[in-house]
């Protein structure tokens, strides 16, 4: 350990004639914004040290500086971004820190920081693998580590750097009702779950195994580390508080104020009302809403100039054309390069068969036969459309059959759904047939109750086709939601993020490669089971499977296979690409105009190689591989801890060889960037108009001779709507995906770090600017396919170009960009 101690007021430290001058960035609790660097920066020593904070420097090899430690003895926190240390040699060794550093009685040991520049005595570079490590800084590295993990005892406060992991036990609120229960997601085979941060709340009262839950206006003091907690420009404010005054105020004074039929919207013009003009609400709403929000939190929620309020920004999929999304063009192609492309799948056999046990759910063979869809093929044969891959699949039958019942004993009145397609000449998909199921009214095992319809352009039947499209996108909406979002992308993610922190140093080369591909995940998970996806929650409320929405998520999880996240594996399991030889990349897929999987593989591949270089330059055997104790200790975390209810799984790669590690992480990349990006961003482009991506069915099909098909043919509008989700539901479900599909100013995008400092070494830093420029191609590529006619999937009836791949966006609702993390 060195023995200087930068203690001189003006900053510099004499020592056998050496003059060292230092200087730190760093932000007061107070500040609004602690990301914008221009603001209250302190950026010299004695603004820092002699007024109750000291620094230590800690040699890593010949006395040069590898690490410091730092103590605050100040009562409040401070955000500590940088500490630079300039030699008489012109030598810097700088320290990016990017933390929160609270007040020394709050920590067992003083703050340790390690460098990221150059050891200028032996050149080497403070990125280490464990075995590498110089032994005066191995304590240090261990101790970190052994903090990190905290004793796993007691419940976590806002100053604790613990990363530790629990089941999904606190989306329950037992304690209010029974109507609050909800089972244990994660530790048992009946309900298996990724683990998510433990906070150590309490139990409940009525249910030991259930945690308690903070009330909703303590929200924004939910535990997770504090330096994974969002930034001030990152909205962290404006996320809780929009929610939680929309579930709080909003919601139960609409229900009580609206005008004379509070449940409906009566005509497709009301409803977009909510953005041509706004919908006038009465004074007394406007000023109880007024007392309860503030000022710049009403703003951003609601649109609002004066007494007109609830109104949003026109959604991309109206701007063209207010009546391009009821197409049958459309309706199809927005499974290719929607919010939910990672769904529909290739037919393999007619008619399409069920996996559902036969002895509990009986024959869920679908009642689909030639003669519904034979005029639709363009003159080929069902077994001719079959082998020449003309026929797809929108399955979501399987997955919801076992809980129609229970669905449907709730307010929402849903089929199990099959829709099939047939891929024409021109490239673009055409529906087939829908088939609608519910289950035998004398019980599961007599099978399923199923009606098919067929596309018809006239008459009453043209208006029970859009209902029949419209209870599919109801089910696809769903398992949107629930499934391709939340569980593969927010939940799967997860474990990783806290594995990484507990078991991998800072100085770790694999650290340093998914670090800001981590990036506010955990805080915004930890905000989601707090107001969105728990009992009651904004979810619940919004979207069909109600009470049973996370527990059906957990049924779809005993499928999650983590080598099958990987794009190329899960296009061919989904029969969307075959391997072919000659085709780049060695994969083919089935539909050319694919949007999603065209711009998918292109960053799938640049992600790869990028991968490839960065983890060949620190690992040049699998002998390597092995011998890493941090890695090995990270993997079987992961395996063990993060995803445990999959440990025994054969799948799981073994993490002997530097492939393995290639692979692992460019899933785990792929995963927290671009797949995310997939199917959040394009959220309010195109489910911001409800009657386009539905989330609620309220009444099963009209029977002929009821007043509901009376009303169907007399006012198809109004028996559409209000057969779909309803008006509440609506304005809320709006506000919520406007909130998350908007980019924040401080983003961080593929192919950037926020910090140019973030290692010295030159093949990393090269590799990862031919990255960038990689991905500034793929952009230009993206932007003349939306060019170019032929390719008519990409841009489609409603005119909406697919740019959810395209890697850069600007900030707010943009229909574009990949950050770098699951960061909303």
């Amino acid at each position: 350990m060195l023995k200087d101690i930068i203690k001189a007021i003006s900053g510099d430290n004499e020592e056998e004639g050496k003059k060292i001058r230092g200087s730190v960035v760093l932000m007061k609790k107070n500040v609004l914004d602690f990301n914008d660097f221009n603001a209250s920066i302190l950026d010299r020593f004695h603004e820092l040290v002699g007024k109750g904070v000291s620094i230590q420097l800690i040699s890593s090899v010949h006395g040069d500086p590898g690490a410091f430690s730092i103590r605050n003895n100040h009562h409040s926190e401070f955000y500590l971004k940088t500490l630079t240390l300039d030699y008489p040699d012109q030598t810097r060794v700088h320290f990016v820190c990017n933390s929160w550093v609270y007040p020394a009685k709050r920590y067992q040991k003083d703050r340790i920081f390690f460098t990221n520049n150059v050891n200028f005595s032996t050149l080497d570079y403070m990125t280490y693998l464990p075995s590498e490590t110089p032994s005066p800084l191995l304590k240090y590295r261990e101790e970190e580590l052994l903090s990190l993990r905290g004793n796993r005892e007691g419940e976590l406060q806002e100053w604790d750097r613990v990363y530790d992991y629990a089941y999904y036990n606190d989306l329950a609120n037992p304690d209010k009702g029974p109507e609050y229960a909800r089972p244990v997601l994660g530790g048992s085979s009946e309900y298996p779950y990724p683990r998510r941060g433990r906070t150590g709340r309490p139990p409940t009262k009525t249910d030991p195994n259930t945690e308690s839950r903070l009330p909703i206006l303590m929200s924004l003091n939910i535990y997770v580390p504090r330096d994974e907690r969002f930034g001030h420009l990152k909205m962290s404010d404006f996320l809780a508080y929009a929610l939680k005054s929309v579930a709080q105020v909003i919601k139960p004074e609409l229900e009580s104020k609206f005008d004379n039929t509070p449940s409906e919207f009566d005509s497709f013009q009301d409803v977009l009302n909510m953005y041509d003009g706004g919908i006038e609400l009465p004074k007394g709403l406007v000023d109880d809403i007024r007392e309860n929000i503030p000022a710049e939190m009403l703003k951003e929620i609601f649109r609002t100039d004066g007494e007109r309020l609830l109104k949003y920004p026109l959604p991309q999929v109206l701007k063209e054309s207010r009546s391009a999304w009821r197409t049958d063009e459309e309706f199809a192609r927005e499974m290719l390069a929607g919010v939910n492309p990672v769904s529909i799948s290739l037919l393999q056999e007619f008619p399409p068969a069920s996996k559902l046990d036969k002895n509990t759910y009986g024959d869920q063979t679908s009642t689909i036969t030639e003669e519904h869809i034979k005029n639709n093929l363009d003159g080929l044969t069902v077994n001719e459309a079959l082998e020449k891959n003309k026929l797809f699949i929108l399955n979501h039958h399987d997955m919801l059959f076992p809980y129609l019942r229970r669905i449907n004993s709730t307010s929402s009145k849903i089929y199990a759904t099959r829709t099939l397609l047939f891929l024409k000449n021109d490239g673009t998909l055409k529906p087939l047939a829908i088939e609608l199921s519910l289950p035998h009214p004398d019980g599961d095992q007599f099978g399923a109750v199923s009606k098919v319809f067929t596309p018809t352009k006239e008459g009453v039947e043209s208006h029970i086709w859009q209902l029949a499209k419209a209870y599919a996108a109801v089910n696809d909406s769903g398992v949107h939601q629930l499934i391709s979002h939340w569980l593969n992308t927010h939940a799967a993610i997860e474990p990783f993020v806290i594995a990484t922190n507990r078991q991998l140093s800072v100085l770790h080369p694999i650290h340093k490669l998914l670090q800001p591909h981590f990036r506010d995940t955990m805080n915004i998970n930890a905000f989601a089971r707090q107001i969105l996806i728990n009992a009651g929650g904004i979810l619940e409320f919004t979207v069909f499977p109600a009470k049973y929405a996370m527990e059906m998520s957990s049924a779809v999880y005993k499928n999650w296979v983590f080598p099958e996240q990987a794009l190329p594996e899960e296009l061919m399991k989904r029969g969307m690409a075959v391997k072919d030889s000659s085709a780049p990349h060695g994969l083919r897929l089935l539909i050319q105009d694919y949007p999603y999987g065209v711009d998918g593989l292109e960053i799938w591949y640049a992600i790869k190689t990028w991968v490839e270089d960065y983890c060949s330059f620190y690992y040049k055997t699998d002998e390597a591989i092995q011998k890493d104790s941090e890695l090995q200790s990270w993997w079987k975390e992961v395996r063990e801890e993060g995803h445990g209810d999959k440990k025994n799984e054969p799948w799981w790669p073994k993490m002997q060889t530097r492939q393995e590690l290639i692979d692992s992480c460019t899933i785990i990349i792929w995963i927290a960037s671009a797949l995310h990006a997939a199917v959040n961003f394009g959220q309010y482009p195109y489910a911001g108009y409800l009657p386009n991506r539905p989330t609620l069915s309220r009444r099963f099909m009209p029977e002929k001779g009821t007043p509901e098909y009376e009303e169907l043919q007399s006012n198809p509008e109004k028996a559409f709507l209000k057969t779909i989700t309803t008006q509440l539901p609506t304005l809320i479900g709006v506000a919520l995906i406007e909130i998350l599909s908007r980019h924040a100013s401080d983003e961080v995008y593929l192919g950037q770090r926020d910090t140019p400092q973030w290692t010295s070494d030159t093949a990393p830093l090269e590799a990862f600017d031919r990255f960038g420029k990689k991905l500034a191609e793929i952009e230009e590529k993206i932007m003349n396919m939306n060019n170019d006619e032929k390719l008519k999937n990409r841009v489609g009836p409603v005119k909406v170009p697919y740019t959810l791949l395209y890697p850069t966006s600007d900030e707010g609702l943009t229909g574009k960009g990949i950050p770098n993390s699951v960061s909303i």
